[in-house]
């Protein structure tokens, strides 16, 4: 036991010392210099500084960011994910917080069990953690938005029957709409109030927020600029529309219910009588792992159970 408590501190203070390194040393250094330059402080040999957008920074490690803006691909997405999310990481957080785990898992696992390999498996596992944990934020923050988004369309359809004109509307919505409907809609205000056109900024929110619904309120507003025709009237059937298609979520969601809930419980059975087993009756599970036939065992099984989530999620994965 003192062994492994000695193990999991050092462990510990590796994870938070490499974190301090990386994030909170190089923020530090950063504020340390504009606050001397906004006092008038600095040296008069000043060399120069390049000052990047926040929401462009992909990592306060200038090595890291610059490898990753090589590696656009990956990184360009997870940076829209984070932003669904609404979460103030940039990309390189999330790849070292990911990082650490992988190596504080593989590390403590293999002292404690002698197992490099289940130390490799485990730490594999935990590195997706903290993807899984923004990409289930982006989801439910997603799901929000679709439930205030109809009373955002009506507010801008009675301000246009009041008189006022769209970018008024948009205003009032961030304003007086509720988060997150608030925050993307002053986003997109302030993108037109600012000058990118109106047309540019209603297709940047259909490409933050890859809902259906949205698309629908793009495509209506744009093809009515074109057009011509009562705005107001478009968007009141716009937002009765997406009522009954959130009706009819709601229903299928009910009717599928008992299959989710199969699934899920199918799903986690084995895993845990397998941490049961752990806690009761390790030998067992000791006898599973030191037997040559119990390594090619669990892969199998492994294999078998991601195989039948991923079967059984598509079952109960109803387009409506």
């Amino acid at each position: 036991m003192p062994f492994v408590a000695t193990t999991f501190i050092a462990v510990l203070l590796l994870v938070v010392g490499i974190y301090w390194l990386m994030f909170e040393r190089a923020e530090t250094r950063e504020q340390s210099e504009l606050r001397k330059r906004l006092r008038g402080s600095a040296p008069k040999k000043v060399t120069r500084i390049d000052f990047v957008k926040e929401a462009d920074k992909l990592s306060a490690v200038k090595s890291l960011n610059t490898a990753l803006r090589r590696w656009s691909g990956a990184s360009s997405s997870l940076q829209q994910l984070l932003a669904r999310a609404d979460m103030q990481w940039t990309v390189g957080r999330l790849l070292l917080v990911s990082a650490c785990l992988f190596m504080a898992a593989w590390f403590v696992i293999a002292v404690m069990t002698r197992l490099a390999w289940l130390g490799l498996a485990v730490g594999c596992v935990l590195a997706f953690v903290p993807y899984l944990v923004v990409r289930f934020k982006a989801k439910k923050r997603l799901r929000k938005f679709e439930e205030q988004f109809p009373e955002a369309i009506d507010l801008i359809s009675r301000a246009l029957r009041a008189g006022h004109g769209f970018s008024t509307g948009l205003a009032l919505v961030a304003e007086e709409a509720p988060q997150p409907v608030a925050g993307e809609f002053r986003l997109m205000y302030d993108q037109q109030n600012f000058g990118m056109p109106l047309g540019d900024a209603m297709k940047s929110l259909a490409e933050r927020l890859p809902l259906l619904d949205a698309r629908f309120f793009v495509t209506a507003v744009l093809t009515q600029r074109e057009s011509g025709g009562n705005l107001a009237e478009i968007l009141g059937n716009l937002a009765a529309v997406i009522r009954e298609r959130f009706k009819v979520k709601r229903q299928v969601q009910v009717l599928s219910a008992h299959a989710r809930i199969t699934g899920w419980v199918l799903s986690g059975l084995p895993p845990s009588l397998a941490a049961g087993l752990m806690i009761t009756s390790p030998e067992h599970i000791l006898t599973l792992i030191k037997d040559p036939m119990g390594p090619p065992m669990i892969a199998g099984a492994l294999f078998l159970q991601i195989t039948g989530m991923l079967i059984i999620s598509k079952l109960v994965k109803i387009e409506y």
